[in-house]
């Protein structure tokens, strides 16, 4: 197995955010330290790329970036063409991301090499039948497919290929626990949601549940905490709610913010609904990163998030408009802090990088 030469295609990579491009990135790193010889093509996604440029530089593998142009038809040219070239070098191939399933699914009709997709959730829900089609027809060009979640595996069942469920990792070491009772935000209890502001990230969803829980915890504070796209209208929702001085948006801050900031919280929060566009959560990585400082999490039901939560040692799941649900278990979460934050602790660490990474490696073999 040593030495094989492995490509990555995906739509996103690091430094810039991206729930895809996190995963693409250790895919990449874990397999050439268990002996790969990996390649990556990705999106060149910053104009500037300066960043981009100074991140690929220290990787100890190749990724080469299809530069940004316009007309965008453009793009997507040249990462087919790129990845055509790249086809005859590989033994292995595993794309991820939306365009990069249509991509490989192509380039296989010109190169026999062992194909291995990973879903996350969005790219095969489509609404258009025409693009559900498409993928469907894309996805069966592949040798074998990965889902990050068993919600996500139910997308494909229909075409009857061969499917796993490998969950999302993290690396453990990352994410340290703080001191127990650390203060960093306001509030009594602290509720947090990290991810962008959105209708699928479910923040809108706990606000609408707020004007509940405050009869209950009058001092509570709900912290969110990411690119704050639909934030404005989620604050006017709060104010007419009654709610607006119950709820503090932070925008996106550096990973040392997200860690005090964290430190700080009692319980995670992620409603995650699915959006009119087909958008949803495949996993929800989030919740084992603040489970790893030892932060216990609720979150809904009908989603990813479902695999991404130990049912009464990492937290719980609830229907996202259930308020009487809700409150049950943040009451049982905080009235038993330690047991609940080693517990999340515990859960997170299965879910290490050096665990997951063993599952892809399997399945390749």
């Amino acid at each position: 197995m040593e030495n094989k030469r492995l490509l990555i295609v995906t739509s996103e990579f690091p430094p810039q955010p991206g729930g895809i491009g996190n995963h693409a990135y250790h895919l990449a790193l874990y397999l050439s330290k268990h002996g790969y010889a990996v390649s990556v093509i990705a999106d060149q996604r910053d104009v500037a790329n300066a960043e981009e440029v100074a991140f690929d530089a220290d990787l100890d593998f190749e990724v080469q970036r299809i530069t940004i142009s316009k007309p965008r038809f453009l793009m997507y040219g040249k990462r087919i063409i790129t990845t055509l070239g790249a086809f005859k070098q590989a033994d292995y191939v595993i794309a991820t991301g939306k365009f990069s399933l249509w991509n490989v699914g192509f380039c296989s009709l010109f190169f026999k090499r062992f194909k291995l997709a990973v879903i996350h959730g969005s790219e095969v829900n489509f609404k258009s039948a025409v693009l559900r089609k498409s993928i469907d027809r894309a996805l069966k060009r592949f040798d074998k497919i990965v889902a990050v979640s068993t919600y996500t595996a139910g997308f494909v069942k229909h075409l009857n290929k061969p499917v796993v469920v490998i969950p999302n990792g993290i690396t453990l070491e990352s994410w340290p626990m703080p001191a127990p009772k650390s203060r960093s935000l306001s509030g009594n209890p602290v509720l947090t949601t990290v991810g962008r502001v959105s209708t699928r990230k479910g923040q809108l969803g706990v606000i609408k549940l707020l004007p509940e829980l405050v009869k209950a915890y009058p001092e509570l504070m709900y912290h969110c905490i990411g690119i704050p796209t639909e934030a404005a209208a989620f604050l006017e929702t709060a104010t007419a709610l009654g709610v607006r001085e119950h709820v503090c948006f932070h925008g996106a801050v550096s990973d040392a913010e997200l860690k005090q900031l964290l430190g700080g919280t009692d319980v995670f929060v992620m409603l995650s609904t699915e959006s009119q566009t087909g958008d949803v959560e495949g996993f929800g990585i989030a919740i084992l990163e603040a489970n790893a400082m030892g932060i216990p999490a609720i979150g809904s039901v009908g989603c990813g998030i479902a695999d991404a939560v130990s049912i009464g040692a990492s937290g719980y799941l609830v229907p996202s408009t259930d308020a009487a649900a809700f409150k049950s278990y943040l009451d049982a979460l905080l009235s038993d802090q330690e047991s609940y934050r080693a517990q999340a602790r515990a859960w997170a660490a299965a879910h290490d990088w050096d665990v997951v990474i063993k599952h892809y490696i399997r399945y390749l073999s």
